[in-house]
Formats: structure tokens, C-alpha cells, sequence
């Protein structure tokens, strides 16, 4: 079921690399891309329209300039960047609460963003935070990890609509009708795990056809296409996530030095030139630019501060993607089976007991 084109605000000030780089990932996102949405622009307008005309798309009919006069910093903690009320971040968010639009996109501060979203449009009914997913690469196929650090501290229902969130984006995303999910732990076997993750193992466990639910899983079974749908908290999430983007930039370096250390390593490099492509495709983290923070009313995308214009370009056309095709729609849905079947007993009553 898809929606008609949508309407998304672009937080084009909160970038590292400025709005030049913002406009400059919404024009190859419109004429390469072929992006359908109309693009809500926000934040200083004398320079948005220096970019927005040096890019061509100062007259494009799906893009129009919203002013916006302050800009929340990367160093702004939430209670500052919520006091910001005129700054491109919040307006944005604004712009989904007045209804004018039905996303935003912003590469800004993570943290800000995240506080302005929960507050300004506040959980689906059902659900009690948001949760920030992310994609990842396998060695065949990709798979969606969420939490991944909005909420370091999460009890065992929160598990379970993490649950419901992340198969709702792996099947808009990834495309795969009924993704498999795992709760991350430290053993397979029943019982391993703090009492938090053990019963949230069988609030998961209980929700029956409504979740593909594999299990238990842990560590070593991440990158083995295990699960479609990795759950975890913020906590683990966030530090998970950091750790391997800190191994892979490790690797890379060591390989680099490694095969330039003489002219034997460097021919082999050479004739291994399609393999490394190969890889570097899999592993390319442009082709899906940005993070949604699932389960609220709205749709929130955070790219990365440091993103580049095929970044911010993909992640237009995902933001698209979910917002076309009604995913929280699709979220109430399950959330309603679930009540429906008592899943969404309070902390401390077995799985069974409806609220």
C-alpha cells in the first residue's frame, strides 16, 4: 500500500559539510535518483538560495525554501537545541506537527534530534520511545539492527516494540516479507542473558505469528545471516555499532599499508582489484544514507554529520520509500495485534495478561 508523494523538511544547515553538500545530494537525489517527493528546504534563506540556484533548483516545482534563522551545533546539548526554536533542526520538526509535512531528514546533532522528535511528536499509541535502526551488511544480504543508541536504558517491552519497528522497516527496506528476528545476548542457549533481556525473550516469544521470531542469538551469529532483525538497547546498540566502524576503518588502513609495503603485494593488490570492488560494494554504506528514528508520529531520518551528497541522496529516497509505502501504518497494525492477543502486559505480569 503506497501513499502519494510525500512531503519531506530538509534540515539543510546542521551538516559538517554545509548546505552546499545538502543541496548538492537533493539535486542528484530529483535528477538522478528520480525523486518524487517535494522537499521542504530549511534554514538561512540568502544562503539556500545562493546553493539552491547554483544547483538549478531554484525554480524546481517540488522544492521550496522554508527560512529558518538559527542552527543548532554539533556541541548543543537537547535542552539547548530545544530552546532553538527558530533554528533549521527544529523547525523541520515543526513543520510534521503543524501537518505540512510527513518527514524530516537532517544531518545535524544526533541527540537534539532525537529529544525534538520524541517531544515534539510524541510515540505512537502503543508504544513508549523511539527507537534509532540501522543497516547493516552481511556477507549475502543486509540485515536492520535497532536499538542503536536512542535509549540506553530499556525495559523488557520496550525489546518487543523494537521488535515490531524493525520488521516493519526491514520489510519496506530490504524487501523481505517476513524478516527473522533475534534478540542479541550473550548465549544462545535459554537462560543466558541479564533478567531484563530473559523477559523480553519471552514477551518477544509470545507475540506468536505476528513476529518471525528466531530466538536468542549472540555475538559471533551478527554477520552470519542468522536474523533479518537484530533487537538489542541503546546501549548495546550505540556501542556495537561504534566498534565496528572503528574495526573497519582499522582493517582497511592495515590492509592499505600492508599491500603497499612492496611491488609483490602491490601486483597482487592489482589482480585482486574485482574482488576488493566486490567488497567495497557490499559494504558501501552510501546506498543507504540515513538512520529512521522509528515509532513515532512522524518520520524522523538522521544522516551522519560527515555525510556526502550520495549520503543525503539515498537517504532522501528511502525517506520516500517509508513514508510511500505507510510504515507506521504498518507499525499500528502489528501494535494493535498485539493488544489484541494481551502481548502488551505491563512490567511484571507474565506475557498473556492484557493491559
Amino acid at each position: 500500500m503506497e501513499s502519494a508523494a510525500p512531503i519531506i523538511a530538509f534540515d539543510a544547515m546542521g551538516a559538517d559539510k554545509g548546505p552546499n553538500e545538502m543541496v548538492a545530494g537533493l539535486a542528484l537525489a530529483l535528477k538522478e535518483f528520480k525523486l518524487q517527493a517535494e522537499i521542504l528546504v530549511v534554514g538561512h534563506s540568502e544562503a539556500l538560495s545562493k546553493e539552491l540556484r547554483a544547483f538549478g533548483l531554484l525554480e524546481h516545482p517540488r522544492v521550496r525554501c522554508i527560512p529558518a534563522a538559527d542552527i543548532i551545533s554539533m556541541e548543543d546539548k537537547p535542552a539547548q537545541g530545544l530552546r532553538k526554536r527558530d533554528s533549521s533542526m527544529m523547525r523541520s520538526l515543526d513543520l510534521i506537527k503543524e501537518g505540512k509535512a510527513q518527514g524530516v531528514l537532517s544531518c545535524g546533532n544526533t541527540a537534539c534530534l532525537m529529544a525534538g522528535g520524541t517531544i515534539k511528536l510524541r510515540p505512537m499509541p502503543g508504544l513508549e520511545r523511539p527507537a534509532l535502526a540501522t543497516i547493516w551488511p552481511s556477507k549475502d544480504r543486509h540485515f536492520v539492527l535497532l536499538d542503536a543508541g536512542a535509549n540506553p536504558e530499556t525495559r523488557p517491552e520496550h525489546f518487543l516494540h523494537n521488535a515490531i519497528l524493525g520488521k516493519n522497516y526491514a520489510r519496506i527496506v530490504l524487501g523481505i516479507d517476513t524478516p527473522r528476528i533475534g534478540l542479541l545476548t550473550i548465549g544462545t542457549e535459554e537462560g543466558k542473558g541479564t533478567e531484563n533481556i530473559l523477559q523480553a525473550h519471552e514477551y518477544i516469544k509470545s507475540a506468536g505469528p505476528v513476529l518471525n521470531y528466531q530466538g536468542l542469538i549472540e555475538g559471533f551469529q551478527v554477520f552470519s545471516n542468522t536474523c533479518d532483525v537484530i533487537v538489542c538497547d541503546g546501549f548495546t546498540g550505540n556501542i556495537l555499532l561504534k566498534v565496528c566502524q572503528s574495526l573497519f576503518g582499522v582493517l582497511k588502513d592495515y590492509l592499505k599499508e600492508e599491500l603497499n609495503k612492496n611491488w609483490m603485494r602491490k601486483l597482487g593488490a592489482l589482480l585482486s582489484y574485482g574482488a576488493f570492488r566486490a567488497m567495497k560494494k557490499q559494504l558501501n554504506p552510501e546506498h543507504y544514507g540515513g538512520a529512521p528514528l522509528l515509532g513515532l508520529n512522524g518520520y524522523v531520518f538522521k544522516a551522519h554529520g560527515s555525510s556526502n551528497r550520495h549520503h543525503i541522496a539515498n537517504a532522501l529516497v528511502i525517506a520516500e520509500k517509508v513514508i510511500r509505502c505507510q510504515t507506521n501504518h504498518q507499525i499500528g497494525v502489528d501494535l494493535a495485534l498485539l493488544k489484541g492477543q494481551g502481548e502488551l502486559a505491563p512490567l511484571g505480569s507474565p506475557p498473556g495478561k492484557a493491559l
